[in-house]
């Protein structure tokens, strides 16, 4: 090995090249597919989103272009006329320009107005205070429970989350331009003047709970969501639902429930069932299992191809040890016949081909962990901005798997040459050229 280092470090690389690669790929699919549930986190994998369009057939000589609009009565009729339905929320927002302020910070956040089941579908989990009951939804009670970034800027981050339950936020909305035309009149011409009605309305609500949400990176965490009752008498949207979520039972899966309830839809708000853009409706229990597989299938791809990079490596080493046997013939040869065994010749081949394959492993594990570090150091300075990729990782028990195996096999890809070396007789070692 000293002598031909060039054949050597050629041999190994080989070797160095399956291990880093294997490493890296598996690091890489780990992060995408770590990145993938993080955008899922806890939101229930079992649920179904729903929110109206537009209708795309006639029906009933109705013409398509039909806007399907949701009440309170829809969300109703799913939850105890569609079979298999555990937890159902139904969610309205008001759009505009509005913000909500405590004291002298203010910030433009999202609010929704939710039951107490919306928060548990979509992955939130309560950090200070409570959920939203029956009775603020009963009551229409001017409570909400904010995001934990909708806390940080209201409050700061310093300050504990405990000490914002029961303060008071005030929720601003800018109320649409409207042009007001006033007539005046005079002796001899008649002007028509135009003016802007730009109110504020403001009104407080009280922080009830804080929550934070892991999905898409905690963006979720700066919404706020009070009662729909509330939301909906306040804001003068009554009976208006945007979207619906729901779960389903245990042992009942998301797709049996989706086509009732499109086909209840469809008859409460006069569309044809087979018209899909009419409803729109996202399974996430699909969408997790496609990933999975997908992910499934990318694990086998890189196995794949890593094995394949290192088969070619192990043979790489037995054609060197065939090589070497040829040059080392007459040296065999002498060492038989001053009374060497057969087993310490098979021995001085293996080894040499155990030194090449483990350090070799080895050096490409070292430099794959080292590439994935520089990954994730890249990808923790970006902070929010990848979204489907996060750190990546590798499990340390199957790489050291993968080289024990990688050392076996470069036994084995050395114990033929050595059979071959062992079975020279040393008369016509010595006789080689």
């Amino acid at each position: 090995m000293s002598k031909n280092k060039l054949r050597t470090i050629l041999t190994a690389f080989g070797v160095f090249w399956g291990i880093f690669m294997l490493v890296v790929l598996l690091g890489a699919g780990n992060g995408m597919q770590h990145g993938i549930e993080r955008e899922f986190a806890d939101e229930a994998k079992n649920s179904l989103w729903i929110w109206g369009g537009k209708t795309s057939l006639p029906y009933k000589g109705m013409k398509p272009g039909r806007e399907v609009i949701f009440t309170n009565d829809d969300a109703q009729s799913i939850n105890y006329q569609v079979d298999g339905v555990e937890k159902l929320a139904p969610r309205t927002f008001f759009w505009g320009e509005y913000t909500i302020s405590y004291k002298d910070k203010n910030g433009s956040y999202q609010i929704h107005g939710v039951n107490r089941d919306y928060l548990d579908i979509n992955g939130s989990k309560i950090a200070a205070g409570r959920n939203l009951n029956p009775l603020d939804m009963k009551e229409r009670r001017k409570v909400m429970v904010i995001g934990k970034r909708v806390k940080e800027v209201l409050f700061g981050a310093d300050v504990p989350l405990d000490e914002v339950i029961g303060k008071y936020v005030k929720v601003m909305v800018l109320k649409e331009k409207k042009k007001e035309e006033t007539t005046t009149t005079t002796t001899n011409t008649a002007n028509t003047q135009k003016t802007d009605s730009n109110r504020v309305a403001g009104i407080y609500f009280q922080v009830v709970g804080v929550f934070t949400n892991k999905a898409e990176q905690g963006r979720l965490e700066e919404r706020s969501v009070m009662p729909i009752t509330t939301l909906q008498s306040t804001f003068n949207l009554y009976n208006r639902v945007h979207t619906m979520a729901l779960t389903t039972e245990k042992g009942v899966r998301v797709s049996e429930v989706q086509g009732k309830v499109r086909q209840l839809l469809a008859g409460k708000h006069q569309f044809d069932v087979k018209d899909e853009e009419a409803v729109n409706l996202n399974n996430n229990e699909e969408n997790f299992e496609r990933f999975m597989g997908l992910f499934d299938g990318i694990a086998a791809f890189v196995w794949f191809i890593s094995m394949c990079t290192l088969i070619a490596g192990i043979v790489g080493v037995s054609n060197i040890m065939l090589i070497i046997i040829k040059e080392r013939t007459k040296e065999i040869g002498i060492r038989k016949a001053i009374g060497a065994t057969p087993f310490s010749i098979v021995s001085l081949v293996i080894q040499e081909s155990i030194i090449i394959t483990s350090v070799a492993g080895y050096l490409g594990f070292l430099a794959g962990v080292g590439m994935l570090e520089l990954i994730g150091y890249f990808i923790t300075q970006a902070k929010n901005e990848i979204r489907y990729f996060t750190y990546p990782v590798v499990n340390l028990n199957l790489i050291f798997i993968a080289i024990g195996v990688l050392v076996v096999a470069g036994a084995l890809a050395g114990l033929f040459p050595a059979m071959k070396a062992a079975n020279i007789k040393p008369i016509e070692a010595l006789r080689a050229d």
